[in-house]
């Protein structure tokens, strides 16, 4: 989220630049556009933005099953190990 308000990422693939962000099994791509697309032309201040991410946004052990189906499922596959 830093990443995102600092650089004023217009597009979610800007977010690639940070760590890779959205370039292995594409789970987190929608969560990126959605991010991209609240921080808007005027950035929420960072109460209001972590209040958002908890409404929105499910808690991390949720979050990683979810990735684990989608690989399951065959939609995406973890980039391979260095």
């Amino acid at each position: 989220m830093n990443y995102a308000r600092i650089h004023r990422v217009r597009v979610a693939s800007q977010l690639s630049e940070c760590q890779s962000a959205g370039t292995g099994c594409g789970w987190c791509r929608s969560a990126m556009r959605r991010l991209v697309d609240r921080m808007g032309d005027s950035p929420p201040s960072p109460d209001d933005l972590q209040r958002w991410l908890e409404e929105e946004y499910p808690q991390s052990n949720q979050y990683a099953e979810g990735r684990k189906q989608h690989i399951a499922s065959g939609k995406g596959r973890p980039p391979s190990s260095p």
